[in-house]
């Protein structure tokens, strides 16, 4: 199988790609600058991430006017990066640029590094918003593709773990972009377990 894998320079991004590999797919990883705070940090340990991996440099697409249109926490660093995170589109402007993408490679399917339902935040991250937006792909792009979340199964416990056990570090996922993360935004958060 041949996919576009959306790549972060996260932990969760970069687990699907491993996971990808490990199955033998082909993969066309696909960068997208939307404008986010944090793009030259998560750009530059997506690239140590691709190359450690073995696979090839993401390209990067550029849609930063995104972020000026569409602004939030994640864009925008007047606005407060817990209480103002959800950028309304983000998921879909993903999932589309893959799609069209994939279509132009020939790719079989896409990959993006959502986790389990219950821990999803906003309405762009549960199986029946991933249910609709490969419905509204096929129409996209004129052809099937499949939208794979192979993570969807897992809480961040479960991919911390997982990905400790592959040895991948040395990802990127604070909202910020700063050198060291801020430990206050969701992405931080997540990581931030509750003992049990």
């Amino acid at each position: 199988m041949s996919i576009v894998t959306l790549v972060s320079g996260g932990l969760d991004s970069t687990l699907v790609a491993c996971l990808a590999k490990e199955m033998g797919n082909t993969q066309y990883p696909l960068f997208i600058n939307y404008g986010q705070r944090a793009r030259e940090k998560e750009i530059a340990a997506c690239g140590r991430a691709m190359q450690r991996l073995g696979l090839p440099a993401p390209v990067i697409a550029d849609l930063s006017g995104f972020g000026g249109l569409i602004r939030s926490g994640l864009t925008d660093n007047s606005l407060r990066i817990v209480e103002d995170a959800f950028t309304p589109g983000r998921n879909t402007l993903f999932l589309l640029m893959a799609a069209a993408y994939g279509h132009q490679v020939g790719a079989d399917a896409i990959a993006i590094g959502l986790l389990h339902e219950d821990t999803s935040l906003f309405p762009d991250q549960t199986s029946a918003f991933l249910s609709a937006a490969e419905s509204m792909l096929r129409f996209a792009i004129g052809r099937d593709i499949k939208v794979l979340a192979p993570l969807n199964g897992l809480i961040k416990q479960d991919v911390v773990a997982l990905a400790k056990a592959k040895g991948i570090d040395e990802t990127y996922s604070c909202h910020s972009g700063d050198d060291i993360p801020c430990g206050q935004c969701i992405a931080c958060k997540e990581f931030q377990f509750e003992e049990i």
